[in-house]
């Protein structure tokens, strides 16, 4: 069946990536064979809009089955993270003059990771997060937080309210919306007609130079690019006027941006970004139909090397049950006789997960880091497993042991 862009409605002709059909990548298993037997698996492909050149998944997992009461992910689990949010708040108050008169808006705001630290400024917040597991965490940080999914419909109730926001942030949440124009939109809606909306997220410019096809996942809609979300805001009342380039997540974008009758003037670092772009090649499909090739490569190289270790009689572990773990893991086709461990069950690999104190207690030859982007923190807090002579492994784009 042919697929439209989900923003443009233009036909999708060009396939990025087809991983097969995987399950969620983060819905972990009880160890039974009832459990396993009730697994689903759907199609994860993603291809490219010509049109709005937005890169998306092809099957649209519902959201409410996924970011629920019962989400597991919470922000303030990694310290490099919680530094990343504690910058952001010290640099964007200074630059914008933030203080108690000001109004403070995240979307997905998690346990208040982020806003907890607008709040020791003593300048208003209110978080809209759909979690409630989450929402309760960040109100008990003093994070007054609004449970709900956002979009126009929530930008209108909360103006309803008398609330209009001088900044608003969305951090890694633009690439998990299905409906990315009624997203975007409630922004235009929330913004004083002088504020800021900031965004970040991973740059796909990044994603295909690293060949990070470990981050594409049905929780990702949307694989972004700056000529996309360009695009995208502009006929959602926004536009960009800022950018930075940062080293998150693989590397991201963080865009600033503001209502269309906005007077900031563009910032030569907008400039430079989108030259980059167009040098790399996003405006044109060839691009994006060349990088699915280039998936097999890093697979067959780490199945060689996990048959070197075997071969050597050498035990192998990994290290982190993120959404990108499992994807990498399935699409390499990886069990529990190729990782020894990772009580649940990870999704489709079926390797089971332990607490980190596992690897001290087996203490294996290779412990391979799934979360890459936190390779730096996990290898100085789990530093012992060089005392027996451990090392850590990292697999994309290629792999590297530490």
């Amino acid at each position: 069946m042919p697929h439209s862009c989900r923003f443009c409605s233009t036909p999708l002709e060009t396939v990025v990536a087809d991983l097969g059909a995987t399950p969620w990548s983060n819905s972990f298993l009880e160890p039974t064979e009832e459990a396993i037997a009730r697994e689903k698996a759907f199609p994860l492909k993603v291809m490219v809009c010509s049109e709005c050149l937005l890169v998306q998944t092809t099957e649209t997992v519902p959201a409410d089955e996924i970011f629920n009461a019962d989400y597991h992910y919470l922000s303030s689990f990694s310290t490099s993270w919680l530094d990343h949010a504690r910058r952001y708040a010290e640099a964007v108050a200074e630059r914008f003059a933030l203080d108690g008169r000001s109004q403070v808006v995240e979307v997905a705001s998690n346990d208040g990771y982020l806003l907890q630290y607008f709040a020791a400024k003593r300048i208003p917040v209110l978080g809209v997060e759909p979690a409630a597991n989450a929402a309760r965490i960040a109100e008990g940080r003093n994070v007054p937080t609004h449970v709900a999914f956002f979009g126009r419909d929530t930008a209108n109730a909360l103006v309803a309210r008398g609330v209009r926001a001088d900044l608003t942030a969305a951090n890694n949440v633009l690439a998990h919306v299905p409906d990315i124009a009624d997203f975007v939109s409630g922004f235009a809606i929330l913004l004083k007609p002088d504020g800021v909306a900031t965004f970040e997220f991973p740059h796909l410019l990044r994603l295909i130079e690293g060949i990070q096809f470990d981050t594409i996942y049905h929780e990702h809609y949307s694989y972004l690019s700056l000529a996309a979300v360009e695009r995208i805001f502009a006929a959602c009342g926004l536009k960009v006027f800022d950018v930075e380039e940062l080293p998150t997540h693989g590397g991201s974008l963080r865009v600033y941006a503001q209502p269309v009758t906005g007077t900031r003037p563009t910032t030569e670092t907008l400039a430079e970004v989108r030259a980059e772009e167009e040098s790399a090649g996003l405006t044109q499909m060839p691009t994006y139909a060349a990088f699915g090739k280039r998936i097999a490569s890093v697979c067959d190289g780490f199945r060689a090397f996990l048959a070197d270790a075997r071969s050597e009689n050498k035990r192998v572990a990994a290290y982190g049950a993120a959404a990108k773990g499992n994807t990498f893991l399935n699409v390499c086709g990886l069990t529990a006789s190729d990782i020894d461990f990772i009580v649940k069950l990870s999704p489709g690999s079926h390797i089971p997960i332990y607490d980190p104190a596992r690897i001290e207690a087996v203490k294996p030859d290779y412990v391979v880091i799934l979360p890459w982007n936190l390779t730096d923190e996990i290898v100085a807090a789990h530093a012992y497993i060089r005392s027996w002579g451990g090392r850590f492994v990292v697999a994309i784009p290629q792999v590297r042991v530490i």
